[in-house]
């Protein structure tokens, strides 16, 4: 029944067009099942791309290379909640570590993957295939040119072939996995040599190059055959053509290559500024999407780059936007808020070191290719991945940059995509920063990773987060869960009746979406005020309309939030303030104080009752996810209050240093 009532909701969201698609689709993939379509390359021209990956002679702190080459040796990976899970080596790689799931060798694209009594967790089956660990092995190489790592990159290279035969089993079903695992091919065939390299000499290795070409040249012709469309064109969409474009660059061996990466880099092309607000904020309001999208767009334009197929001003601009961003809602902690889903997703893993931050390198590669002294401070420093990205010259160009004295960020307001950044003394230890979230649910009919988070804001203080985003923690599976973190409940915003202001209608599709929109915004030099509203509960019997006002008060130093509901009948009124983790939070007079690190927050209301909730799994409420599949408890503040006619609620913030 929920598979039957999945498919309904599906083809709700649909319109005609795509439904005809789909089921053109559908049928092409019952013919290809029977070998219609298969294919082999044809005959090689013998050319292979121009290499935009060098090796690095700067000086590395090899141990950390080491250490993660000798884990993937060893037969060990970390995937999302399992740390140091025994893979083996060669891997099963058609089970799923998690709960030992052994998926069927057959036909990929009629293989339901979202049935976990068949293929178990299948975010867990695809992530070891994405081999982001093989370039651990690779990089090991370039660096120490230790033997091992190549006969291990041989072993797994071998075996993966060998289980995986096209077009069977579960590494053959989504267009997306093929892409990012192409992209990493790419990765390793540049830092170990290439066609000529030691990887691929001799008899042995002649016989690899052939059989690894001709599933390459199959991947590639996979993904340009079935790029998702229509109400699933989202960062799958971009991130397939990122693994064509890249294909075709590394390895124009076969004449259609030429026509397939055309099409994928005029798709990256149109699709960076369709899911990118000129303001720089992915359209699918989820942060964490931006810096996979960012990075499939950027491996992309550098390996067209390489081949003689630049990108255009217009590409470039609209990737600034995105760090512009992303270094406006960081802050002076380098914390980002977590806002709508989050998977642990990367394109490519090239910087082994704990510390390593995905936000920060974006920063550090953007102040090299934009100039941007601003996303250099934010940065501090440069990491391994832009060095391996942006070759040699990186260290120097980096601190060519020069350095600034803390300044607010370059722009606080961002309308096309919905946020708001208040706050003072940015980028100093008494530094304020609030981000409000006054955006779309989503992209697109299924807006597949957006929230019910209208209104909602996060407060951090001297870049110490108080009140945050919670995450996402779960996807396919524990649906409890992921109707939890994605729902109302879990965000720093209002609830009307026990309901969100979206309604859900499957893992990744909502179905009677929230529309937010801007009142007012007036900045001012001591008191910037904003005003939003969204319509999510205009659905009810008696429709309530929730707006809410901020003033933020840079000389008192306060935030004054009202929330306005305005309706006939009697409803109940939920406000929700989710703590970081670390913060010590308890009841005070007239509300709750929050302390961290000698930092207060005190959060006082007009009126209503109050709960605090702490890891409450029946409800639930007081949790937090910083990886996927991880959960920890936190404190979860809710002030309820019944309410009869139109109504004003005010909630005071203050605090100190």
């Amino acid at each position: 029944m929920k598979g039957l009532l999945w498919r309904l909701n599906r083809l709700r969201a649909m319109s005609a067009l795509e439904i005809v698609y789909r089921f053109f689709r559908s049928a092409m993939a019952q013919w290809e099942r029977y070998g219609v379509g298969v294919v082999r390359p044809g005959e090689s021209n013998g050319q292979f791309g121009r290499s935009w990956l060098t090796e690095l002679s700067c000086v590395f702190k090899v141990d950390g290379y080491h250490t993660a080459a000798e884990r993937v040796l060893a037969g060990r990976c970390n995937v999302f909640g399992l740390r140091g899970v025994a893979l083996g080596f060669p891997p099963n790689w058609n089970r799923d570590p998690k709960t030992g799931t052994l998926a069927p060798l057959v036909f990929g694209k009629t293989l339901n993957y979202r049935d976990p009594s068949l293929v178990g967790d299948i975010k867990y089956l695809w992530e070891p295939n994405r081999h982001l660990q093989l370039t651990h092995l690779a990089q090991a190489w370039s660096l120490t040119r230790d033997q091992r790592y190549l006969d291990g990159l041989r072993e797994q290279l071998s075996s993966w072939l060998d289980q995986c035969p096209y077009p069977k089993g579960p590494n053959w079903t989504s267009s997306l996995e093929l892409a990012i695992r192409l992209i990493n091919w790419s990765f390793v065939w540049q830092l170990t040599g290439g066609a000529d390299g030691p990887l691929l000499a001799g008899p042995a290795g002649r016989a690899l190059r052939d059989r690894w070409l001709t599933s390459i040249y199959q991947h590639a012709h996979f993904i340009q055959g079935h790029y998702s469309r229509y109400s699933s064109a989202n960062n799958h969409l971009i991130g397939e053509a990122a693994g064509v474009a890249v294909a075709a660059s590394t390895w124009p061996v076969w004449d259609e290559m030429g026509a397939w990466g055309k099409r994928a880099r005029s798709v990256l092309r149109e699709e960076a500024l369709r899911q990118n607000a000129p303001d720089g904020v992915n359209r699918e309001q989820a942060i964490s999407y931006l810096q996979f999208v960012w990075d499939f767009l950027f491996i992309a334009a550098r390996a067209s780059e390489a081949a003689g197929k630049p990108f255009d001003a217009a590409f470039w601009t609209r990737l600034e936007s995105m760090l512009d961003f992303l270094a406006a809602i960081m802050d002076a902690g380098g914390h980002v808020p977590m806002i709508g889903d989050a998977d642990d997703g990367y394109v490519v893993t090239l910087d082994p070191s704990p510390e390593f931050c995905p936000y920060r390198s974006l920063l550090a590669t953007g102040a090299i290719l934009f100039k941007r002294a601003d996303f250099k401070r934010k940065a501090r420093r440069l990491d391994d991945k832009t060095r391996w990205l942006l070759g040699e010259d990186a260290q120097s160009a980096f601190d060519s940059v020069p350095m600034i004295e803390p300044a607010p960020p370059s722009r606080c307001d961002f309308p096309e995509g919905g946020y708001l950044v208040l706050g003072k003394d940015f980028e100093t230890d008494r530094e304020v920063r609030s981000v409000i979230d006054c955006g779309p649910l989503g992209y697109l009919s299924i807006a597949a990773h957006g929230h019910a988070d209208a209104l909602a804001f996060t407060f951090s203080l001297g870049g110490r987060e108080f009140l945050v985003d919670p995450g996402t923690y779960a996807y396919h599976t524990k649906p409890v869960w992921r109707n939890y973190f994605r729902s109302t409940a879990a965000h720093n915003t209002v609830r009307v009746d026990g309901l969100d202001q979206s309604v859900i209608g499957g893992n990744f599709m909502w179905l009677r979406k929230a529309k937010a929109s801007r009142v007012e915004w007036v900045p001012g030099e001591t008191l910037d005020r904003f005003v939003g509203m969204h319509d999510g509960y205009r659905r009810l019997k008696d429709p309530v309309t929730h707006s809410r006002e901020f003033q933020f008060d840079k000389v008192t130093d306060q935030l004054i939030v009202t929330d306005r509901l305005e309706c006939r009948g009697a409803h109940e009124i939920e406000r929700f303030f989710h703590f970081a983790e670390d913060c010590v939070v308890e009841e005070c007079d007239g509300g709750v104080i929050a302390q961290m690190d000698g930092h207060a927050l005190t959060i006082s209301v007009s009126d209503g009752s109050l709960c605090l909730y702490r890891g409450d799994e029946s409800k639930p409420l007081g949790w937090i996810s910083r990886r996927f599949d991880v959960k920890v408890p936190t404190m979860s503040v809710v002030w309820r209050t019944q309410i009869q006619g139109e109504r004003r609620l005010v909630t005071c913030l203050r605090w100190e240093f």
